[in-house]
C-alpha cells in the first residue's frame, strides 16, 4: 500500500478534510502514474484506445469517436492528427455527410496496435499485482460505475477504465468550477497553498504528489489569474516562496465546496460501500 500522509499532516484545513484521501485526488495518482509510463514506452493510452476501437470499426466522424470514448473534442482533432502522420489512421470524406470525415485505421496502424495491446497488457499487470483476482475485479467493477455509460468501450483494460473515471471526475469539477474561472486540475493547489504558504515550488509538488514542471504550469496559470504571486523566499533568496493572494483567498469556498461536490457525486453513484472500496483499491495501486 502506497503512503498516504495521515489525517493531520494530508489535511489541508479543518474544513476540507484529509486531501489526499479523496477518490478524486488518488484517481489523478494513479492516473498521472499510468500516463508517466506509457510515455517513456511510446504508446500512449489515448493513441491505444482510438487505434483499439477503429480496428473493430470505422467511426463515422470525429465527433462520434470522441462521443464514445469520452475525450475532448479539441483533443481528439490533434489525438487524430498524430495518429494520421504516423500513417495510422487515415481520413476520408463521408458520402452520406460531406462535413464529416470516416475514421479508419491502415494495415500500419493495425500492426502497432498489437504492439500497444501487448504493452497495455504489461502495464495493466505491473498495475494490478498488488491486488488480488477478485480485488481487480471490484476495482474495474468501480471503474466502469464512474464512467458514463454512453462512454463505455468494450476494452478491458484497467488502464482505460482509470483514464476514462479520471476524465468523468475531471468534467465534473470543471462544471462545477466554470464560474470563477478555476479547473479541476486547480482543486488542490489553492487548499494546499492556504496552508502551506509561503512555500517553495519544490515543496508544494512534493506536497501533491506533483512534478515540478507540471507544477509550474498551473502555478503560472493562477499567477496569470491574479489568485497566487511569486515572492522571495526567506530561507534562499534564490528561489520564489509562492503566496495566496486576497482573490486567490476568496476562491478557497468556492473550491472546497466543488471537492466536496465531486466526492458527493462519487457516492451517489457507487454508494458509501464502493467509494470506500475504490479508495481503499487505489491507495494500494500507488507506488
Amino acid at each position: 500500500m502506497g503512503p498516504v500522509p495521515d489525517q493531520q499532516e494530508g489535511r489541508v484545513d479543518e474544513e476540507s478534510g484529509p486531501l489526499h484521501e479523496t477518490v478524486g485526488h488518488l484517481l489523478r495518482r494513479v492516473f498521472t502514474g499510468i500516463t508517466a509510463e506509457a510515455m517513456q514506452n511510446g504508446a500512449q493510452s489515448r493513441d491505444f484506445v482510438v487505434l483499439d476501437m477503429l480496428a473493430d470499426e470505422d467511426a463515422p466522424s470525429q465527433q462520434d469517436l470522441a462521443h464514445r470514448l469520452g475525450i475532448n473534442r479539441t483533443i481528439m482533432v490533434k489525438l487524430l492528427d498524430r495518429l494520421q502522420q504516423a500513417g495510422y489512421v487515415t481520413r476520408t470524406r463521408n458520402p452520406a455527410n460531406r462535413r464529416t470525415y470516416i475514421l479508419s485505421v491502415t494495415d500500419e496502424g493495425r500492426a502497432a496496435l498489437k504492439d500497444m495491446r501487448q504493452a497495455v497488457a504489461d502495464r495493466d499487470a505491473r498495475l494490478t499485482a498488488p491486488l488480488s483476482p477478485p480485488e481487480r475485479r471490484r476495482l474495474n467493477e468501480l471503474l466502469s460505475g464512474l464512467v458514463a455509460h454512453d462512454e463505455q468501450s468494450t476494452i478491458p483494460s484497467t488502464e482505460h477504465l482509470v483514464a476514462q473515471a479520471h476524465y468523468r471526475l475531471r468534467r465534473l469539477g470543471d462544471h462545477r468550477l466554470e464560474d470563477y474561472g478555476l479547473r479541476t486540475r486547480h482543486f488542490s493547489l489553492l487548499p494546499a497553498l492556504d496552508r502551506l504558504g509561503p512555500c517553495p515550488q519544490q515543496q508544494l509538488a512534493q506536497y501533491l504528489y506533483l512534478t515540478e514542471p507540471a507544477t509550474a504550469s498551473l502555478i503560472e496559470e493562477l499567477v496569470q489569474a491574479g489568485l497566487v504571486v511569486r515572492g522571495q523566499d526567506p530561507h534562499d533568496r534564490r528561489r520564489y516562496a509562492l503566496e495566496l493572494t486576497d482573490l486567490g483567498r476568496a476562491r478557497i469556498p468556492a473550491v472546497r465546496d466543488a471537492m466536496r461536490g465531486v466526492e458527493h457525486d462519487i457516492e451517489e453513484i457507487l454508494g458509501p460501500d464502493g467509494t470506500r472500496d475504490l479508495r481503499t483499491l487505489l491507495i494500494t495501486l500507488l507506488p
